[in-house]
């Protein structure tokens, strides 16, 4: 049995890449300065491109389908069933990278159609009704409901004779936050060629997978920067307890351990203690914020980039506020994560 790698040990990112994965992402994903956004803010700031992984319009949710589709063909599955909300990045990701490794995708969104109004025919559900995705609604606005939503076609499927692979909301799971402890490991070596130390890696903080992923990767690669994950969803307090145990549970996974519960790669990995800035969900979860609005107009007019009206647009605002307040030292990376469907549905921008 292999030993549980340290902080930065070539032996846990070994055994990550031994791991079966379906190729979805082109990659690496640009990292680059954004020297106005840096001017502005009287920060370095380097974006992480993942709204280019390349697949449908791009997005950081196709980096833990690459491990978690593998796992169902792995294990036989013809169908996958997941959820989430009417507009969500990750549902729409996840049934294109369905089709394309020929597994039927099937969609549980919280909510009635009738009380999406338009939005069934705008954005990422659009995409989902021209591709002919299976999608149902829970009939409760509890974004909860999607859980028993998930179970409930499971067991259908089953009975129909299919052998279906199911995936909690986001794709938090400790194998698809293996997608970005694989990120970390592209993002080290982006690091050492362009010769930059940054101090801090920032990111929208929703189900948690990604920012466990990364979590988990930095204390892997002996990264120098911090995490910092801004909640567009859930209580501070639950973001970090999700981040703990996914990020040690993840780390188990990369080092060859498989997912031994609570505090598995602590002692290995030495994974540090999670930081989620709450304050920002601004309306709701899924509502676009006037800070996150600012935010996102600021950098489309500096930058040229868009950002995602309700995870991107929050976290820069966090970030952007941060600067200004003189809180933040040293060059920061922002994760761009996507989400561009999303301009196009609701309020939009």
């Amino acid at each position: 049995m292999t030993a549980p790698a340290r902080a930065g040990h070539p032996g846990g990112l070994a055994n990550l890449a031994s791991r079966p994965r379906v190729d979805l992402v082109l990659g690496p994903t640009p990292l680059h300065p954004a020297p106005r956004l840096s001017q502005e803010l009287g920060v370095p700031v380097l974006f992480k491109r993942d709204d280019l992984t390349g697949r449908g319009l791009g997005g950081n949710k196709l980096r833990g389908l690459e491990y978690i589709l593998a796992d169902a063909l792995g294990q036989g599955s013809d169908c996958l069933v997941t959820g989430a909300g009417p507009q969500s990045n990750w549902t729409m990701l996840a049934a294109l990278s369905c089709l394309r490794c020929q597994i039927e995708p099937h969609v549980v969104c919280y909510g009635t159609e009738e009380a999406s109004g338009g939005k069934t025919s705008e954005g990422n559900m659009r995409l989902h009704r021209w591709l002919g995705v299976d999608v149902r609604f829970t009939g409760s606005p509890d974004r909860s409901s999607v859980d028993a939503g998930i179970e409930a076609a499971g067991a259908e499927l089953r009975a129909a004779g299919r052998h279906p692979y199911l995936v909690p909301r986001g794709g938090a799971t400790p194998l698809g936050a293996l997608g970005y402890v694989r990120a970390s490991t592209e993002l080290a070596a982006q690091l050492a060629a362009l010769g930059e130390q940054p101090a801090g890696l920032w990111l929208a903080a929703g189900s948690c997978g990604t920012q466990a992923g990364l979590q988990a990767g930095a204390a892997l690669t002996d990264a120098p920067y911090r995490v910092r994950g801004v909640t567009v969803s859930r209580p501070v307090p639950e973001c970090l307890t999700r981040v703990r145990a996914l990020a040690a549970d993840a780390a188990a996974l990369a080092v060859g351990e498989g997912a031994a519960g609570e505090g598995a790669a602590g002692e290995g990995a030495a994974i540090s203690e999670p930081e989620v800035l709450g304050g920002w969900i601004g309306p709701g979860y899924g509502v676009p914020s006037a800070e996150g609005q600012a935010a996102a107009r600021l950098v489309a007019e500096a930058e040229g980039v868009f950002l995602d009206p309700v995870f991107g647009a929050k976290a820069m605002a966090a970030l952007i506020a941060e600067c200004r307040a003189e809180r933040v030292r040293g060059p920061q990376i922002f994760l761009v994560g996507g989400g561009a469907p999303t301009l196009f549905a609701g309020a939009g921008l």
